[in-house]
């Protein structure tokens, strides 16, 4: 027996239940985590609200988490009981103790603890995802970027790994304050898009020149002033909807614009095989090493306490990175 937070429903952050629940040994292929720390993410409210279904319901949400294995499944030989890890999975981190397939597993090393893992493996292998897989091109120094949501957990890191690479990174923020936390988080130009036109601003900025590439996880009050920021032949790379489904697209109004490129980016696409993983971890893991990615966890909240922070996040009240703590 062990507790999770599990839904019966799909709805707002009430419907979130701290329940018991019964835990079989693990089977061939899997291993049990005990769960020292769970990642806040975007996406859990997107299974919560039934936007994206989860596989069963009742069901548990949290696409992230950090543990230590206590148990082996058969099968299992590139894993040991004791050893730290941490993974995004899509499902099932809202829980004191889970069974999960060791592939979808990657170990913690020995210089990142466990709050730092939980608060950056989903939103920095997304960062690294976006910014060295779905854009198809290498950042090269000096090119100009549009990060949305430039404040926010994958903002951050992305915003940051871009500025490593040597981007000139544009953010756009929704107040004062977080423009302050872009600043200090890799752009070199912010826009609060709560009083200025990005569009505009983003024209000023490159000289009417636009912007190589756009990383949008806001969507549809963002989507078609995003288009209008792009150079000839760029790219909007859309990975969220905070504000709402973005319209529809008409291909002949791509061609109108200079021929640019649209895509709806998704992590599980891009690593879904255990080689993806692995990769996109030591790339993750490899940059915060170098320095050109600094980690900051700005909240934590008991487990218990989820639907809190879910109405936080809702609210958007929070900044950068939460982790659960069980």
């Amino acid at each position: 027996m062990t507790s999770a937070l599990v839904i019966n429903e799909t709805g707002g952050p009430e419907v979130l239940q701290w329940q018991d629940i019964e835990l079989e040994s693990p089977k061939a292929g899997e291993v049990r985590i005990k769960h020292t720390a769970a990642g806040l993410n975007y996406i859990d409210t997107y299974f919560r609200q039934g936007i994206f279904p989860l596989p069963n319901m009742p069901g548990i949400l949290g696409a992230e988490g950090v543990g230590v294995i206590t148990e082996l499944g058969d099968g299992v030989s590139d894993l040991s009981v004791g050893d730290r890890v941490v993974y995004s999975a899509g499902f099932g981190s809202y829980c004191l103790e889970r069974n999960i397939l060791a592939e979808k597993l990657v170990k913690v090393p020995d210089d990142i603890d466990d709050i730092t893992a939980a608060g950056c493996f989903s939103k920095g292998t997304t960062a690294e995802f976006l910014l060295l897989r779905a854009y198809p091109r290498d950042i090269q120094p000096g090119d100009y970027i549009l990060v949305h949501a430039a404040a926010g957990g994958v903002g951050q890191i992305l915003c940051q790994w871009a500025n490593h690479l040597g981007a000139n990174v544009i953010g756009t923020v929704g107040s004062e304050e977080k423009a302050e936390v872009a600043r200090n988080h890799g752009c070199r130009d912010v826009i609060n898009y709560s009083t200025e036109d990005f569009v505009e601003r983003v024209s000023d900025i490159t000289d009417g020149k636009g912007v190589c590439v756009v990383f949008d996880a806001v969507g549809k009050s963002t989507f078609e002033g995003s288009l209008d920021c792009l150079q000839p032949r760029g790219f909007l790379i859309n990975f969220g909807t905070a504000s709402g489904p973005p319209p529809k697209v008409d291909p002949t109004d791509l061609m109108h614009k200079g021929s640019v490129y649209v895509t709806r980016a998704s992590l599980f696409h891009y690593n879904a095989t255990p080689a993806d993983l692995s990769a996109s971890a030591e790339k993750l893991f490899a940059v915060i090493r170098e320095g050109g990615v600094k980690v900051n966890v700005n909240q934590t909240y008991p487990l218990q306490d989820a639907a809190q922070a879910h109405q936080d996040l809702a609210d958007r009240k929070l900044i950068g990175s939460t982790v659960l703590i069980p």
